[in-house]
């Protein structure tokens, strides 16, 4: 079902969790995160073990080139040519990367429409200077809680969904009581789609950038009603691409970060993390994945963990 530029504007006034934490809150739904929720998603460390989320910083990630690259990395001192006393020898580097080539957040600036960002931030504050309103250091005491697996592709069986392909309310219920978890306030939701396994498998960057599956606009209001933290998904943008509409583009980032503040992961890894949660029946573990604190960024690099 095709959804209107008019309808998109009307569910993020539905859906807007402005004012929700004052009128000067840059931080949105990771609001949800309280230290009780903190400290109870700590219980569900049973064995100890971490699984990483993020894709590797380097030359062979999946940006094609154009307004992203992948990371470059330059060593400023490699110790070969030093001459020190007592033997000592040192090395260094630095990389030059966009901030979302990679694993990412998008801040509460990366996105915005009408000229305004979440909770009514002027959207003329996002300059050259970076985002002096919901930047990504408003987020820098971290993301952690618990997290929960929600595995679309294994459920229905693929090894990944084919691009184009929008997740549903209803599929995410099903998926959800499938695996006998619930999703609930202050929860960090992951979407295997199967998106990674694909760039992994073909080692396509343009192919993997060109479309996506991932969520339907219609998932915001499943996200809104459980008062969800975070979204991730293993995909570019969480969102199905092509989008529903043909006359608009990225609606539901901005539903889910103008309108409801909600904070997006984008380009994880689960594959290691799905088959564990597969092979014991547990997809809910604590989640611990704190953004770099570039002050007034527009997004971070991260490396989220699962501990399970």
């Amino acid at each position: 079902m095709t959804t209107s530029i008019s309808d998109m504007r009307e569910l993020g006034r539905r859906l807007s969790n402005w004012g929700r934490w004052g009128a000067d809150d840059e931080r949105g739904t990771t609001n949800l995160i309280t230290p009780e929720r903190v400290a109870a998603a700590a219980a569900l460390i049973r064995t100890g073990t971490i699984f990483e989320l993020g894709i590797p910083l380097d030359g062979d990630g999946p940006q094609p080139g154009g307004n992203r690259i992948n990371p470059i990395r330059l060593m400023a001192e490699n110790g070969q040519e030093q001459v020190l006393p007592g033997g000592f020898k040192w090395a260094d580097d630095y990389v030059f990367m966009p901030l979302q080539a990679g694993s990412q957040y998008d801040s509460l600036s990366h996105v915005h429409y009408d000229d305004q960002l979440y909770n009514g931030h002027p959207g003329t504050g996002v300059t050259v200077k970076g985002a002096d309103k919901c930047g990504i250091h408003t987020q820098a005491k971290g993301i952690a809680g618990r997290g929960v697996l929600l595995d679309v592709a294994r459920a229905r069986g693929v090894e990944w969904l084919e691009a184009g392909t929008a997740i549903t309310p209803d599929e995410l219920d099903a998926v959800a009581a499938a695996q006998n978890v619930e999703v609930g306030p202050g929860d960090i939701v992951l979407i295997r789609t199967g998106w990674r396994a694909k760039f992994l498998a073909d080692h396509d960057p343009a192919g993997f950038m060109a479309g996506e599956p991932g969520l339907s606009l219609s998932c915001a209001t499943w996200l809104r009603e459980r008062d969800v933290a975070v979204v991730g998904s293993d995909n570019w943008a969480v969102e199905v691409m092509p989008g529903e509409n043909p006359g608009a583009l990225f609606e539901l980032h901005m539903v889910l970060i103008r309108d409801m503040g909600m904070t997006l992961a984008e380009l994880l890894d689960f594959e290691e993390l799905s088959a564990a949660c597969a092979a014991d029946g547990v997809y809910d573990f604590f989640y611990a994945g704190p953004p770099l604190q570039f002050t007034r960024g527009v997004g971070s690099p991260i490396n989220p963990l699962a501990i399970r």
